[in-house]
């Protein structure tokens, strides 16, 4: 942890910071379009986690084809 702080130059970004950076993406984007792209935001990560674990999925799976012969 402490070479991840040393990497970047600083640390965590504490409730203050994080209040900040919420301010501005609200004053960006405005409140109607807020939740449609957290949405989309939400769908993407799902489908990310998704196509993750298809692919441990598969290469778990032994190749049968291959063996076979």
């Amino acid at each position: 942890m402490i070479m991840n702080s040393l990497l970047l130059g600083f640390g965590a970004p504490g409730p203050l910071e994080l209040a900040i950076i919420a301010g501005i993406i609200l004053l960006l984007f405005g409140g109607s379009k807020l939740p449609s792209l957290m949405r989309n935001l939400g769908r993407s990560t799902n489908e990310f986690k998704r196509g993750m674990t298809e692919t441990v999925e598969q290469e778990d799976q032994p190749a049968s084809s291959d063996e076979s012969n």
